[in-house]
């Protein structure tokens, strides 16, 4: 596990769709319009320099990082409220759950599990959770698609 992509919620930025789909589409798009010599045609196209410039930002260095990296929103509440604490994740404060998680949850159905699964069997145990879950290739957007369906399904009994 890359520590770098913990995050101060609970989620694991490596299984964001944005980490694990876009990144690496970015860094095969790019080595192939490199390959067809866009890197000399894309000046001569309407914003192709801006766009050149912006993937190639993105195949050499990924989109983000986690916010505990200094990447995300910096006015997130649940992070301001987690550096005010000097937390490394939420899940190990003495107030968590707090209302600051009500959207969280909403918004990410597993995470409440999840960091249940921090506070009574450690990092250890949660990290292992999140590599398997890296390794079947799950992203947070797999999970609210889901979570949407069963919602969807659900209104329409």
């Amino acid at each position: 596990m890359d520590k770098r992509y913990i995050t101060y919620c609970g989620l694991y930025c490596q299984n964001c769709p944005v980490k694990a789909k876009i990144d690496p589409a970015a860094k095969i798009l790019y080595d192939e319009m490199k390959k067809g010599g866009f890197e000399q045609v894309m000046p001569m196209m309407p914003g192709g320099e801006g766009f050149w410039s912006f993937l190639k930002n993105m195949a050499e260095h990924g989109t983000c990082i986690s916010c505990q990296e200094g990447g995300g929103n910096p006015q997130c509440a649940v992070r301001i409220c987690a550096k005010e604490k000097n937390v490394e994740m939420c899940a190990l404060c003495e107030s968590y759950p707090c209302d600051k998680f009500t959207k969280y949850f909403e918004g990410y159905t597993m995470l409440k599990e999840d960091n249940l699964l921090l506070r009574e069997q450690g990092i250890e145990a949660w990290s292992k959770l999140q590599d398997e879950r890296r390794a079947r290739g799950f992203t947070y957007a797999d999970e609210k698609e889901k979570g949407d369906t069963e919602v969807r399904s659900q209104s329409n009994l």
